[in-house]
């Protein structure tokens, strides 16, 4: 049985598109395909969409994946600068 997808909202849009930006920002940096100035400025997005989430489990699982990603982002950023 498949996993059913929670309701679309735009928390949780955007957390979706937050989850799916993070690989793209740390393949540019390492490709250096990707300016520090931009990579900082998605990192920044990518960090306002974890902040005052409604209480959702699901919204919270994903909130901490972006959280995660974005320590990685962050210690290639600091590795390029």
């Amino acid at each position: 049985m498949s996993k059913q997808i929670p309701p679309s909202s735009p928390e949780i849009n955007r957390l979706r598109a937050a989850a799916a930006l993070i690989p793209i920002i740390e393949s540019g940096l390492a490709d250096s395909r990707l300016s520090i100035e931009r990579a900082a400025l998605m990192a920044s997005f990518c960090e306002w969409t974890t902040e005052n989430l409604p209480d959702d489990p699901d919204l919270e699982k994903l909130a901490q994946t972006v959280h995660d990603g974005l320590k990685r982002v962050k210690i290639a950023l600091s590795a390029v600068a």
